[in-house]
């Protein structure tokens, strides 16, 4: 017994003196650094920002959440490698270079950062809202430095580079809480202007999607080629834009119907020249 004590005793020396006990408290430092500040960098992220989303939106939230996650990392990471007796003033040096050659490499890259962090402080929209920009209309899913993500209606995912959305004109739907409907709709030329406001007038009034305040705008906009040309325009709350839409137009076919107006197809009067006399 006593001889496999002293063999175990020799083995131990043996290990430390290659390893050496300092090398064995770094090891143990690292490893609770890294078992501990890891996870409390995502809980304590997640944490924050659940609170700041409460307080300060969910456009702020993310980015705070983001901040923090990124910046305890990069915590966790620089006192790792202090641990390990790194120089961080050539590390530091080197990682300048590195981010210089980079950032010649990722132009848009950082002109897409810097349009991000634009977009953070006006807030032209939040996450949840209906935007349109150019042609392509969604839900905006997130908000993050590089990019705007959206889900169209479609259920298509479309990706929107912060410097696009810098540039180019972008409609915020669902900013206000009421949206109108405007329906345009043209009539033959021999129905009364009067009569054709008045049956305008009543859709608007009956349905019951449309608000009284603001009140229904019914606007005659002129002559065209076939027919005389109004505007209708009812207000309603934003999540029944397309239940007034659609009922609104089905009523005012209808009621024009009971009332006799006709909607005229396009016409075109032909003028025949006469024709040379025979030789």
């Amino acid at each position: 017994m006593t001889a496999i004590l002293a063999q175990a005793a020799d083995v131990e020396t043996a290990i430390g003196g290659v390893i050496g006990r300092d090398n064995w408290d770094i090891a143990l430092r690292v490893g609770i650094l890294a078992l501990i500040g890891l996870p409390a960098c995502f809980v304590l992220s997640r944490l924050v920002g659940r609170i700041s989303r409460k307080r300060l939106g969910e456009h702020v939230g993310i980015l705070v959440q983001k901040i923090l996650l990124y910046g305890g990392l990069s915590a966790v990471f620089i006192t790792i490698l202090l641990e390990f007796g790194f120089n961080l003033g050539a590390l530091l040096g080197a990682a300048g270079i590195v981010s210089v050659a980079i950032g010649f490499a990722a132009q848009t890259s950082l002109s897409n950062i810097i349009s991000g962090i634009f977009l953070y402080g006006e807030k032209p929209f939040a996450v949840g809202d209906v935007i349109r920009v150019g042609a392509t209309t969604g839900v905006v899913l997130s908000i993050d430095l590089l990019s705007v993500k959206l889900r169209q209606f479609d259920n298509q995912f479309v990706r929107i580079p912060n410097e696009s959305m810098i540039k180019t004109e972008v409609a915020t739907i669902t900013k206000f809480p009421i949206r109108r409907v405007d329906i345009n709709v043209g009539v033959a030329y021999d129905t009364s202007i009067d009569k054709t406001i008045a049956a305008l007038k009543e859709v608007s009034d009956k349905n019951s999607f449309s608000l009284d305040d603001p009140a229904p705008v019914i606007i005659f906009q002129g002559f065209g080629d076939s027919s005389l040309n109004f505007m209708i325009g009812a207000w309603c709350e934003r999540t029944q834009f397309l239940d007034l839409k659609n009922s609104l137009t089905r009523d005012i076919k209808e009621k024009f119907d009971q009332e006799g107006i006709e909607i005229p197809f396009p016409q075109r009067v032909v003028h025949i020249a006469n024709s040379a006399p025979p030789a």
